[in-house]
């Protein structure tokens, strides 16, 4: 076979069929069925089939046609030295809220690279714009019905759209949608939301034009846009106010109760910062749909509170409360945002055991600006330099969102054990549900497993 591109594989799993082949690290992929790869789109569908024949090329240049029996859509247990199986696309606008233009200098060179590639939105679920999507890419799309497709619309206005991306071709993408939707393939869609630029009627406009789309496009999140101090030379966006909460608030209830009673769901999900700012209360679970949104912080909080609710109901069932024999001080960091539910969890349980001393410590984000809130980008330094005269106890809790994905790193490089070092504290590191939240808090004493 002619040769083409290779893909050098970089780990074969345990148990596996290609440990069974003898397949090694350092051995490269050539082709599937005699169809060479382009990259894991080609990968994943390729290896579906019971029967397939895989090309590989050992590490001493011999190569192996390897005849496959297996499960349909069982997998061969290889991984790749890219994830992507190819080089990474990154982003050619220059959207007037991109978040990246807003970084300070000198931080890692990994942080500031735009990423706008279509296969991370089936692999990861990031948001893309379509602008860097060839017709290549939506018919590879089509053909292999990969799905969901995550779309960031901002709006459907075309000329505004090109204005907020500043791309000539920004609203000229919009039309790759309508393949997509013809092709019926599931989409999720985003829009920031900009103070003065894409709300108000354009706002109004836009969730119109969205709901063409329904069924295939199963929901929209609106998120504010997030400003950091860094913005010098950019697009003059202004934050939003508690009284412009209060109007976007109503343009999506108003559209979810019309949605909802023609279609049966709610569609488009306002982000929990709205109702904190508009100081409202978070809506009930049933208004989510199932939170299809989580990841754009679309009923996140509300999430976290009923798993807190169904775990501490738990706890009433197996224990005799309130429980005086869990004693101790411990501290738990958040961000701003979230500060007020966090602490109320926090007083009951305290409630609950009343020989707990919870310090719950809102961390004030000197690093990006005061209007960033969210504890996800919360840096080390900031909690050190907030924490250090605290009363800390025995132990300090920090949301797993903190830190980079799979590391012990926070965004500024800090690591957990500089801040354990610098603190004189134990840290615990939390995950983002309710139930993890009473484990961490009561520790050994803790059960919880709703």
């Amino acid at each position: 076979m002619k040769k083409g591109k290779a893909h050098v594989i970089s780990r074969v799993l345990e148990g596996s069929i290609a440990q069974e082949l003898e397949i090694e690290a350092g051995d490269k992929l050539l082709a599937i069925d005699t169809t060479e790869i382009e990259d894991i789109f080609d990968y994943q569908f390729l290896i579906q089939n019971d029967y397939i024949e895989v090309l590989i090329e050992k590490q001493d240049g011999e190569q192996w046609l390897l005849e496959v029996d297996k499960e349909f859509d069982e997998d061969l247990g290889i991984e790749f030295e890219n994830g992507l199986m190819d080089e990474y696309r990154s982003c050619h606008n220059k959207c007037i809220f991109c978040f990246i233009d807003q970084m300070p200098p000198g931080m890692r060179e990994t942080l500031y690279f735009k990423d706008d590639d279509s296969r991370l939105s089936f692999l990861q679920g990031n948001y893309v714009t379509l602008t860097n999507m060839s017709e290549h890419d939506i018919d590879r799309i089509i053909r292999y019905h990969l799905a969901p497709i995550n779309i960031s619309f901002h709006t459907m206005n075309p000329q505004l759209r090109c204005m907020m991306l500043n791309n000539r071709f920004a609203g000229e993408a919009l039309k790759k949608v309508d393949r997509l939707f013809e092709a019926g393939i599931p989409m999720n869609g985003q829009i920031v939301l900009c103070r003065g630029v894409n709300d108000g009627a354009e706002l109004e406009y836009s969730i119109s034009e969205l709901t063409r789309y329904l069924p295939c496009l199963e929901s929209v999140s609106v998120v504010p846009v997030g400003l950091s101090k860094y913005r010098e030379g950019l697009y003059p966006l202004e934050p939003f106010r508690p009284e412009d909460a209060e109007v976007v608030l109503e343009i999506i209830h108003r559209w979810q109760d019309k949605i909802y009673k023609e279609k049966g769901t709610h569609f488009i999900h306002a982000s929990d910062e709205w109702y904190m700012l508009a100081g409202r209360e978070l809506p009930g679970e049933e208004r989510y749909d199932g939170y299809p949104q989580l990841e754009n912080g679309v009923g996140m909080t509300r999430l976290l509170l009923e798993e807190f609710a169904r775990g501490r109901e738990e706890l009433r069932r197996d224990r005799t409360l309130p429980d005086t024999s869990v004693r101790e001080e411990l501290s738990i960091v958040t961000g701003r945002l979230a500060y007020p539910y966090i602490r109320r969890m926090a007083e009951e349980l305290t409630e609950d055991f009343p020989e707990l001393n919870i310090h719950v410590y809102a961390i004030r984000n000197d690093f990006f600006g005061e209007l960033i809130t969210v504890s996800g980008l919360l840096t080390g330094q900031d909690i050190l330099a907030q924490l250090k005269d605290k009363p800390l106890g025995s132990r300090l809790l920090l949301p797993q969102n903190v830190l980079r994905s799979g590391e012990t790193v926070f965004l500024d490089d800090l690591t957990v054990q500089d801040l354990k070092k610098a603190l004189q504290v134990e840290i615990n590191i939390v995950k983002s549900s309710g139930c993890d939240f009473i484990e961490a808090v009561l520790g050994k004493s803790g059960r919880c497993t709703c």
